[in-house]
């Protein structure tokens, strides 16, 4: 039914209603859009999967290698502690003789020996002894414990070894204990404590 008031031209249906484009559809801009969408969210989700994963392998991976670091520092003197076994078992043996045998040469014979061996030993694990006496006094290697007079070598010269130094690998271990020489009074030079008296507290090692 028609309203007779108005023109032909402007009659509408009553079910008519304003054209909205969002009821035409999702446009192929849209599909394309979303598929991307999709896709990425698809991407983000296996690398954080990819990421978690990674992060527990590491953290498994941080363990394992605390673990093995420990084991080697509890383990580092093995070789050591094993090859000073036998001299042990030889001190054993000494000290048993000894008390069976009043034989102070065949006695001081054997302690020669396990010296040898002792010193052999550590040798082998890069431990190397340093010579001192008659060399100049050297901070790096000499604790000097006290200064003599003495005319027949130049001041500031290693004249006895109390206690000998080591190297470990090339690296000083322990300072060798030393006398070192002074100029004799009443000389015109005045006998200094040489620099190398410092504290162990107080040196750098070299």
């Amino acid at each position: 039914m028609t309203d007779p008031s108005l023109p032909p031209e402007q009659e509408q249906p009553l079910d008519a209603s304003p054209s909205d484009p969002q009821d035409k559809g999702s446009t192929p801009a849209a599909d394309s859009l979303q598929r991307k969408l999709e896709e990425l969210q698809k991407a983000a989700d296996q690398y954080k999967d990819q990421l978690l994963r990674k992060a527990a392998e590491f953290e498994n991976f941080k363990r394992r290698s605390e673990a093995d670091f420990g084991n080697i520092i509890r383990n580092a003197n093995e070789s050591l502690v094993s090859s000073l076994l036998p001299i042990l078992d030889d001190l054993t043996r000494s000290l048993k003789a000894g008390t069976e045998r009043q034989d102070f040469d065949s006695f001081f014979r054997g302690v020669e020996l396990i010296h040898a061996k002792l010193l052999k030993s550590l040798e082998g694990q890069g431990l190397a002894a340093f010579d001192s006496v008659g060399k100049p006094f050297d901070v790096a290697y000499h604790d000097a414990l006290m200064q003599v007079p003495r005319s027949d070598v130049p001041p500031h010269t290693v004249v006895e070894e109390v206690e000998r130094g080591y190297k470990f690998n090339e690296r000083v271990l322990r300072h060798a204990r030393v006398v070192v020489s002074a100029a004799p009074e009443g000389d015109g030079e005045e006998a200094t404590t040489p620099r190398a008296t410092e504290t162990p507290e107080t040196r750098t090692d070299a």
